[in-house]
């Protein structure tokens, strides 16, 4: 026990470049070979068709590679410290999932309006299933024989997000809604079409968005847009730091037709283990205070709700340094941060291979890098995460002083 507890003091600087994997949604994508020769289309027109799109049903195949420049494989033999395991079932979509932050991997998808998703994904013979089926949610691994049951919550799909915002707070038509999405890009991104490209067989604008700041590490968003319904095709996120994208994912083959209704019918294999999602979440991990989560949702997106159920952060005030694509986030845990010579060895090894020692009119620190998002923890307990390079967070301290 007392082990445990000790290693929990290292939970934070293992767990905070892992933020860069709730970055990450299941955009589907992958471009494929062959330009079409399509009309001539400005961004704001693009924006305004996406927004038109009202695709409901589909189905098909994509595959999505992921690479943040991070040994997730010890990330992922510490779930336990930071919260997971613990006998919850190997079939909980929050455990299960988290192997699409690396490699490659190959899904099968359906769905039929806000009721009714379905995710497969494949791995050689083994398949993990997530129904969403009227107002249940149903999880199957079938290399564990473990299946994971919960109530869908109103307006929630497979993946556990929210569906729609009060009409209220929507633009009331496209053109409203692309007028607002390029006034928020402002002065700290560029929005541009540039060329098109053939994807699962389909025309495709291809959409590209970067930032003008300095001190980014995204090089750049590019996503297909279906020339026909306006669906997006293709995701890929680059890094500045080259090399393979941090996110390259997207349909080899799509159907917009209406999948079958069986599709998304689930019974319980014979024998399986069931495990009820209200017993789980009665013995949930410790959080961070709601404020903390909603904060980070708010400049981040994603990135806050992985930060928000970190265990062991502590509580702290949060500020927001900057803005746009070069905005940091700033905590002060109040108590000076753990010695990493002090973490069990298993621990250690993992923090030595992504973690550089800096030092600056601040004092000293640990910056803990991935591709996307980097995060830099000062020896007095302070920490800086942002999707910035490493001298931007250290700019941020020494400011801070």
């Amino acid at each position: 026990m007392a082990d445990n507890r000790k290693a929990s003091r290292f939970i934070v600087p293992v767990a905070v470049a892992g933020v860069a994997a709730a970055t990450i949604g299941l955009v589907p994508a992958l471009a494929a070979s062959g330009d079409p020769d399509l009309p001539a289309i400005t961004a704001q027109q693009l924006i305004e068709k996406i927004a038109a799109s009202d695709t409901q049903t589909l189905s098909g195949t994509f595959k999505i590679s992921t690479d943040l420049g991070l040994p997730l494989g010890g990330l992922a033999d510490l779930g336990g410290l930071a919260g997971g395991g613990g006998g919850s079932s190997s079939a909980d979509p929050t455990e299960k999932l988290t192997e699409l932050v690396s490699g490659t991997h190959t899904l099968r998808v359906a769905a039929d309006g806000p009721d009714r998703q379905k995710l497969t994904l494949v791995d050689g013979s083994d398949e993990y299933s997530l129904i969403h089926n009227g107002d249940d949610v149903w999880a199957y691994d079938s290399k564990s024989k473990e299946v994971f049951h919960e109530k869908a919550a109103e307006g929630e799909g497979v993946t556990g997000e929210k569906g729609e915002k009060p009409a209220k707070e929507l633009p009331g038509t496209p053109k409203e809604l692309a007028d607002e999405v390029l006034k928020a890009a402002g002065d700290t991104t560029s929005i541009t079409v540039d060329g098109t490209a053939k994807v699962a067989g389909r025309d495709a604008y291809q959409l590209v968005i970067k930032p003008k700041q300095s001190g980014s590490t995204v090089e750049s968003v590019k996503i297909a847009v279906d020339a026909a319904n306006g669906t997006p095709l293709k995701f890929t996120l680059s890094s500045v730091e080259g090399g393979k994208p941090v996110v390259d994912a997207g349909f080899t083959k799509v159907d917009f037709g209406k999948p079958a209704a069986s599709d998304f019918d689930f019974k319980v294999p014979a024998g399986a283990k069931v495990t009820e999602g209200a017993a789980e979440k009665g013995a949930g991990a410790e959080k961070l205070p709601e404020d903390l989560g909603k904060d980070f949702e708010k400049e981040f997106g994603g990135i806050g709700g992985g930060l928000g159920g970190f265990a062991g952060l502590g509580e702290g005030d949060l500020n927001v340094i900057g803005e746009g694509w070069t905005a940091i986030a700033k905590l002060d845990s109040g108590a000076p941060a753990p010695k990493t010579d002090e973490a069990p060895k298993e621990i250690q090894g993992l923090l030595d291979s992504f973690g550089d020692k800096v030092t600056g009119k601040f004092g000293s620190g640990t910056v803990f890098k991935t591709k996307l998002v980097n995060a830099l923890l000062t020896d007095d307990g302070k920490v800086y995460v942002g999707a910035v390079t490493q001298d931007a967070l250290v700019d941020a301290a020494n400011a801070g002083k």
